[in-house]
């Protein structure tokens, strides 16, 4: 299939395109990439924009039975939900399990999802590398609602709230000390945090829990996008579908605050930037994986390790090798 008739499958929301699309963009081959970039340009201006939410939360916390709930609440509120569920590597082969989907056996069946695990392949962040195309791609295929999950919570997990329009942090019910577990850095990213399992015994729990957080919230500084009442702690139960009425309508609230404010378009250009300058960092890195840069890197790392060259030395050579590659394949084209 070439490219120009996979664009119009995806217009046309042909799923098993989407899912070719995918794939093609997380592949690492250089004439995939190619074609792949080719792809995403000739569908940037299609007119079609998701809400992209992104979603964190500890492990246990019940990411996949929460998805599959509010998953299901937005198709039968009229809505197309793509789910993009970043599962951790299998060292051996850098697969995806595919937990995730095997877990959302519901929303796997419901025509107006679409759920793709992808892994993670040791990349920082808590998201594959391509997540942000495949999000582009979703919105391409006419898909109202983008949910990203992220492999747990974690200081580097702070990464999906550059390619998402709105961040949801789920957690447990637990005692005083949970808070003390939680990252500041993903308490300050969050815009929603959502108490999960507030349902049985644990419901008492999870109110009290809910108060601990957004009594937390109440100390951080006041962010700009956001108005008087955010970010904001709720339960909910994903189990027995409670709570999610009211936190997709604080979700709709903070969008069209945001919207109405001038905030969202300028976030999602801060966000085009942050992906501009990741591509060229991961692009230099992929120069050093040359064999010219391997074989220099090796021998000034020996000098490195006998004390012949100093660490930073040693680094401003490789990086001036690298300039004098890059200047000399410029040229030639």
């Amino acid at each position: 299939m070439n490219i120009a008739e996979l664009r119009d499958r995806i217009l046309k929301q042909d799923r098993r395109a989407l899912a070719r699309a995918i794939t093609l963009v997380e592949s690492g081959r250089s004439d995939h990439r190619a074609q792949a970039a080719e792809l995403l340009d000739q569908l940037r201006d299609n007119g079609k924009e998701a809400l992209r939410i992104g979603l964190s939360g500890t492990p246990g916390v019940g990411k996949s039975t929460f998805i599959e709930s509010f998953g299901v609440f937005l198709t039968t509120q009229g809505k197309r939900v793509a789910v993009l569920a970043v599962d951790p590597s299998s060292t051996r082969s850098g697969g995806s399990i595919l937990g995730d989907k095997t877990r959302m056996e519901r929303l796997s069946r419901d025509k107006n999802a679409f759920i793709r695990p992808s892994p993670s392949q040791s990349h920082l962040g808590g998201v594959a590398r391509r997540t942000r195309e495949a999000v582009a791609l979703c919105e391409a295929a006419g898909f109202d609602v983008v949910l990203i999950e992220t492999v747990g919570v974690g200081q580097s997990e702070t990464v999906v709230a550059e390619m998402s329009d709105l961040f949801l942090l789920l957690l447990a019910p637990a005692g005083g000390d949970e808070l003390q577990g939680v990252k500041r850095g993903i308490m300050e990213m969050a815009d929603l945090i959502l108490v999960n399992k507030a349902d049985g015994d644990l419901k008492a729990t999870a109110t009290r829990t809910c108060a601990d957080y957004a009594g937390a919230l109440r100390l951080l500084r006041k962010r700009p996008q956001d108005p008087e009442t955010f970010p904001k702690a709720m339960t909910v139960s994903a189990l027995e579908e409670k709570g999610l009425i009211d936190a997709w309508g604080e979700m709709e609230t903070l969008c069209k605050w945001r919207q109405s404010e001038g905030h969202w378009e300028s976030r999602r250009a801060r966000q085009a930037h942050y992906w501009f300058m990741e591509e060229l960092r991961q692009g230099v890195l992929a120069q050093l994986e040359s064999v010219e840069a391997r074989r220099e890197i090796a021998e000034l790392s020996q000098a490195v390790s006998k004390g012949q060259a100093s660490p930073t030395a040693a680094a401003e050579q490789v990086l001036k090798g690298l300039k004098l590659r890059l200047k000399a394949g410029a040229e030639e084209k």
